[in-house]
C-alpha cells in the first residue's frame, strides 16, 4: 500500500525544512537514505489498515542489523496486539490513543534477562552484569535497534512515533507484557500508516552549530542561536496548533518540576525492584 506522506524532497529543500531557511548548513554528498532520514516526522494518528504480512519481522531484521556492544544483543521487543493490554499501555502512557489506533505497538526492552540465564546455564558467574553500566549498554542497545526499525519503517511508507511515556510506571508495564526480572519497557514505538491529517511537518531542529563541536566544546553564541531557533520553533507551533510556542518554553515547562516528570523521578527505585541493581 502506497504512503500518503508527502515525497521526499530535494537536498536544498529537505535541509531548509530540517534547519530553518537561515540555517541551512554547508551543502555535502547526498543520497536516498539521508533524504530519507531528514524527511523525518513523528505521526500520532494512524489508519486502521496494517502493514503486508511480513513487515515485523522485516522490522526486526533492520533492528538485528544495528550496532550492539560487543554483539551482547541486549535487547528484546514486544508486539502487542490486545486491546485490552493497549488501552492500559496507553493509560500509563498519559491517555497517548494513538497506542490504540496504530496497526503495529511495540515495546523494546532492555535486556539483561537472557544473559542472566545463560550463566544460570552455564554454571558461571556475571559480575559485571549488575552494574549501570550493562544497564546503559542494554538501554543504548535497544535505541539503536529502535532506530533501524523505524528507518526501515519509513523506507516502506510508514510512520512512526515514539512512547517514552512507558517509562511512567515501569513495573506496570512490566507486569502487562509479563517480563522476567532484567528486563524493562525503555519506550514503546506505533507504527502504520499515517491518516492525511496525521503527517504533519518536518519538525526544525537546531542550527548545526548549537550541537557540533570542533576540538573542543564551546558555548559562544549559544543565546544567540537559541533565540534564531526560538523563533523558527514559534512559526512552527503556531502552524501546527502546538501548545508550546518556542524551543525554551518547551525545554522549561518539561523539565521544571518534578510532577512534570509524570512518575519517572521513580524510575530507579523501579529498575532496581525490576531487577536491576545499578550499582
Amino acid at each position: 500500500m502506497d504512503s500518503i506522506t508527502p515525497a521526499s524532497p530535494g537536498k536544498a529543500e529537505a535541509l531548509a525544512l530540517r534547519y530553518g531557511p537561515d540555517a541551512v548548513p554547508a551543502a555535502g554528498p547526498w543520497s536516498d537514505a539521508i533524504a530519507l532520514l531528514l524527511s523525518h516526522r513523528s505521526v500520532r494518528g494512524f489508519r486502521a489498515d496494517a502493514p503486508p504480512e511480513g513487515t515485523l519481522e522485516t522490522l526486526v531484521a533492520a533492528a538485528q542489523s544495528a550496532a550492539t556492544s560487543s554483539n551482547l544483543q541486549t535487547w528484546s521487543v514486544v508486539a502487542v496486539s490486545d486491546p485490552g493490554v493497549r488501552g492500559k499501555l496507553a493509560a500509563i502512557a498519559g491517555g497517548q490513543k494513538h497506542i490504540e489506533q496504530c496497526p503495529l505497538f511495540l515495546v523494546w526492552l532492555a535486556d539483561l534477562s537472557r544473559l542472566g540465564r545463560i550463566a544460570e546455564a552455564e554454571g558461571r558467574p556475571l559480575e559485571g552484569l549488575p552494574y549501570l553500566e550493562t544497564f546503559l549498554v542494554a538501554s543504548i542497545d535497544a535505541a539503536l535497534a529502535a532506530q533501524n526499525a523505524v528507518v526501515a519503517a519509513e523506507s516502506l511508507g510508514l510512520s512512526t512515533v515514539y512512547i517514552g511515556a512507558l517509562r511512567n510506571d515501569t513495573q506496570a508495564v512490566a507486569g502487562l507484557l509479563d517480563l522476567p526480572p532484567g528486563a524493562v519497557g525503555v519506550f514503546g514505538l506505533c507504527v502504520g500508516y499515517a491518516q492525511p491529517a496525521a503527517a504533519g511537518e518536518v519538525k526544525p531542529r537546531l542550527p548545526q552549530a548549537a550541537v557540533l563541536h570542533h576540538g573542543t566544546y564551546r558555548i559562544a553564541d549559544e543565546n544567540g542561536q537559541r533565540a534564531a531557533y526560538d523563533r523558527i520553533m514559534g512559526e512552527f507551533s503556531r502552524r501546527n496548533e502546538m501548545q508550546a510556542d518556542t524551543w525554551t518554553e518547551r525545554v522549561l515547562s518539561r523539565i521544571a518540576t518534578i510532577k512534570a516528570l509524570r512518575g519517572r523521578d521513580l524510575l530507579k527505585p523501579a529498575l532496581r525492584a525490576l531487577g536491576f541493581p545499578l550499582r
